[in-house]
């Protein structure tokens, strides 16, 4: 009976260890600010994250990120892109880290605190790690598989950032974000940093959007003023 007390308390601790660390992992998810600087831009959802620094005029700087895992007091990171050294791609980091509220701190390798603050986001149902995966060209819709190169729009509640990528080589081949709104079938893009062309800082892009069988669907112009129509599918592998 006893033994049978020890193991039913041993199994107990076990689920409440890792319910407490998939609640943890959860709640890191959004929108954080260095603090004390509007010029870094950390985006967390789902396991992914992303780390964008741009200056004082918006000029866009480095963007890096990949995949992120909560174990204990330690974010295990695999660094998929990284926009200023293609060669860091593919490197595994492990930080400490805390969270007090709103307010939470990482180890830069470096060996200094990064201390971010939550950004205030109201979830729009979107938010979520989307991999392109459908574009129509003159009208007809052209699937697009997966390979090693690809483009991902990591959503928070209420910010954005889309990256394209080749995983294997380490390329980057451009990204731009900001926030978002999604509401009554319209979805709008206010860029506030764009890696190809600064001069689109600023510039708010509005498409229609829907959810059709999983898949978000949105169609519209580009940044360039070109017709677009695209399919976004939920990334679950990254």
């Amino acid at each position: 009976m006893i033994k049978f007390k020890f193991f039913s308390l041993l199994i107990t601790l076990f689920f409440t260890i890792n319910i407490q660390s998939m609640v943890t992992a959860q709640k890191l998810d959004g929108a954080w600010s260095l603090k004390g600087s509007d010029n870094h831009l950390l985006l967390i959802q789902d396991d992914y994250f992303s780390w964008t620094e741009t200056t004082d005029d918006d000029k866009f700087v480095n963007t890096l990120g990949g995949e992120m895992e909560v174990d204990g007091d330690e974010l295990d990171i695999e660094i998929e892109f990284n926009s200023g050294d293609r060669y860091l791609v593919g490197e595994s980091i492990t930080t400490p880290f805390t969270l007090e509220g709103n307010v939470l701190t990482t180890r830069h390798p470096q060996g200094y605190d990064l201390i971010w603050e939550r950004i205030p986001e109201k979830d729009q149902g979107l938010a979520g790690v989307w991999r392109i995966s459908g574009r129509k060209v003159d009208g007809k819709m052209n699937s697009i598989g997966r390979s090693p190169r690809k483009t991902y729009k990591l959503l928070t509640p209420g910010h954005f950032q889309w990256i394209a990528m080749n995983e294997d080589t380490g390329e980057f081949f451009g990204t731009g974000g900001g926030s978002y709104t999604f509401k009554n079938g319209k979805y709008t893009e206010h860029i506030e940093f764009f890696s190809r062309d600064d001069s689109r800082v600023g510039v708010s892009l509005s498409f229609d959007g829907e959810l059709k069988g999983g898949d978000w669907h949105h169609s519209g112009k580009s940044s360039k003023g070109d017709p677009i129509y695209e399919v976004w599918s939920k990334e679950t592998e990254y």
